[in-house]
Order: structure tokens, then sequence, then C-alpha cells
């Protein structure tokens, strides 16, 4: 008992919270970000050079947040991280065009970037290493949820009440993060070692290595998950299928949310090959229903499936990164792992494209179907590694 109260304590409470609001900012703002842009007068190819400014932001900044991350407090990479979110989405609100609208979404990228790699490292500070598994579940889960209910709330409300209206609530989100971090603390210094300070400083590292195997499985899973994100309500249209499409994502995060309550104690005493073979089996059982699916029960199975296909493996992959990294080095594992999280999240929605324009809409999910041999020769390759991983509690 004394163990599974060590965990929730306020600090990681408060940081997951922060998270919440951190990710419901930004998801908040991803649906909107294009049909706002037009609307300032913004023509269609300008717009999506605005909406993909945070993904290549993230690519090129998230090595640079990594090391950071490794040498500085974890509370002020946050703090700075938070402001440069509000600052972002607060010109949202007030830009007179389309141009301002562009560096409002670089500085919101700014903040995003630092924001994703610094709370993770900060959690897996605030609780015991051999507990990190379970907290990294439930920090996924609180993005999950995020990623789940804030586009639901932002498309329904800016219909009522207009762009920039709507967007507020998203700046009062990211003012949240700033304000609910003052409130931790324990806030994460880096150890200092005056024997090798110096040369940590002067050696910047683009990846940390022994995470890079968990990026590319990360990168894979992920690939299905963004384009289903993308695509799925086109999909459905082009099947002319009579289901509640818009119900997809909550159904995925309620189950999300019941897998991680029951599984939350075995995400640090269970190897990391059985998640993938879970998660593997799972991705081909979702990917199989969303190509037969014809009517709402079969969507929810697609859906349930998905929760243990992305949603369980993304959180183990997070905390094995953590867990492979060294103790100096765990910001830049972070920022490794978001990293195949950005290619995941950039090529879902472009290969679904390339499908979608070259087959049959029959194929979309089949051809998806690529990433299993990939995944079990990446896993076969780096077997010993990512089984040990939890062996280095």
């Amino acid at each position: 008992m004394a163990k599974k109260e060590t965990i929730f304590t306020k600090d990681v409470v408060l940081v997951m919270a922060a998270s919440f609001f951190f990710m419901f900012s930004n998801m908040y703002c991803n649906p909107l970000i294009n049909g706002y842009a037009q609307d300032l007068g913004a023509s269609s190819a300008f717009a999506g050079i605005i909406v993909g400014m945070m993904s290549i932001v993230s690519m090129f900044l998230r090595p640079i947040a990594g090391n950071m991350t490794d040498h500085f407090s974890k509370y002020s990479l946050a703090f700075v991280g938070g402001v440069l979110c509000f600052i972002g989405v607060a010109g949202y609100v007030f830009t007179p065009n389309s141009t301002f609208l562009l560096i409002c979404r670089l500085v919101n990228g700014l903040g995003f970037v630092l924001c994703t790699v610094c709370m993770t490292t900060w959690l897996s500070y605030l609780v015991p290493f051999n507990h990190v598994g379970e907290a990294m579940s439930f920090y996924g889960l609180m993005n999950a949820l995020a990623m789940a209910c804030a586009p639901a709330v932002s498309i329904n409300l800016y219909r009522i009440i207009g762009y920039r209206a709507a967007i507020v609530l998203s700046a009062l989100s990211a003012l949240m993060v700033v304000i609910t971090i003052q409130f931790v603390s324990n806030r994460a210094e880096p150890k200092q070692s005056s024997a090798s300070e110096k040369p940590k400083k002067l050696h910047i590292k683009i990846i940390q290595h022994d995470s890079i195997p968990i990026a590319i499985l990360t990168a894979l899973f992920a690939i299905p998950y963004f384009a289903t994100q993308a695509d799925i309500v086109e999909y459905a249209e082009q099947r002319h299928l009579s289901i509640a499409v818009g119900a997809y994502f909550l159904i995925y995060a309620i189950v999300l949310l019941l897998s991680r309550l029951f599984l939350r104690n075995q995400f640090d005493t269970v190897r990391f090959q059985p998640w993938l073979i879970v998660s593997t089996i799972a991705t081909v059982f979702y990917l199989v229903m969303l190509t037969i699916m014809k009517n709402n029960f079969e969507m929810a199975l697609a859906a349930a499936g998905m929760a243990f296909g992305y949603g369980l493996i993304y959180s183990v992959c997070q905390s094995t990164a953590m867990m492979l990294a060294p103790d100096d080095e765990r910001g830049l594992a972070s920022s490794t792992f978001f990293l195949g999280l950005d290619v995941g999240m950039t090529l879902g929605p472009v290969i679904g494209g390339i499908i979608d324009s070259t087959l049959p809409v029959r194929y979309f999910y089949p051809v998806m179907l690529f990433i299993v041999p990939l995944i079990i020769i990446i896993f076969l390759v780096n077997r010993q590694k990512l089984n040990g991983a939890i062996d280095q509690h």
C-alpha cells in the first residue's frame, strides 16, 4: 500500500494536470487553424503551411529541447514552454492577418516542443524509478483524453461563437499550465557534477542512441493511427457508411482509460515483448475491422482495437525509452521518443493521402498492414535490449 501512495503525490498529480491543460490547448486549436487561416485570407496552400508549422518546428527542435531538459530545471523549461504556448494562442485571437497567424503558430510550436519533452522527463523524476511505467501510462492517458475531447469541444464551439471567441478557451488552457506548475514543489533541477558538467554542456547530442528502436517502433505504430485521425470521416463518406464516425475517438479514449486502470500495475513488471505482441495483434485486428466495418458495432470494435494497438504501445514505448537511457539523458530519450511520434504524425496523413489518391477506397487499411513485418523486424533485431529495459530498475 505504501508504494501505491507514493506514486500519486501532489507533485505528480499537478504535473499530470498541467500536461492535460497543455495538450488540450494544442489539440483544441488543430482542427480550427486551417479554416481560420483561410477565413483571414490565406490561400489553401498557405493555410496548409500554417497548419504544418508546429510539426516542422517539432522535427527540428526536439533534439535541442532534449539537451536543454537534461541541463536545466524541468520547472523552468515547462514555465517557458507554457508561456510561449499562451502567447502563441493569444496571438491567434488577436491576429489581424494570416501572416501574423503563421508567426504565432511558430511561437506556439516552440512552446509545444519544450512542454512535450520537458513534462515527460519531469514526471519520470517525480516517481520511484520502478514505477516509471505506471506513471507514463497515466501521463499518456491524460494526453489521450485531451486529444479525444479538445477537438470535439472546439469544432462544436466555433460553430456557435466563431473562431476568435472559441480560441480564447485554448489560451486559458495554456495559461492554466503556467499556473498549475507554480504549485509543484520538486522542480527537478539537474544533478551537478563538477568533473563532468562542462563537457556535457559542450557536447550536444541529436538523439539518445538507446532510444532509436523505440522511436522507430513508435513511428510505425503511429502511421495508421494518424492516417485514421486525418481521414476516417472522408473514408466513411467514400464507403457510404451509416455510422456515427464522430464517436470513434471517444470510444477509443474510453477503452484506453479502462485498459490503463486495469493494467496500471503491469507496466513496471511485464517485459516489452508481451506488450508488443498484444499491440501488434490488436493493430492487425483494428485495421481489418476498419476495412470490413458496415455498422457502429464494428466501428466500436475497431476503436477498441486501436486503444490496445496504438494506445497501449505508446505508453510502453515512452516508459521503455526512459528506462533504457542513462539518468542524465532522460530528456534526450524523451525527445527521441517524440521525434518518432512526429515522424508517424507526418507520414500517416501523407501515406493515407497517397493510398486514397492511387487505389480504390477498400485498399486504404489493408495497405497499412505493411507496418507489421517492419515492427517484427525492428523488435527481433533489438529484442534483448528492449526486454532488458525493465531489469534496469
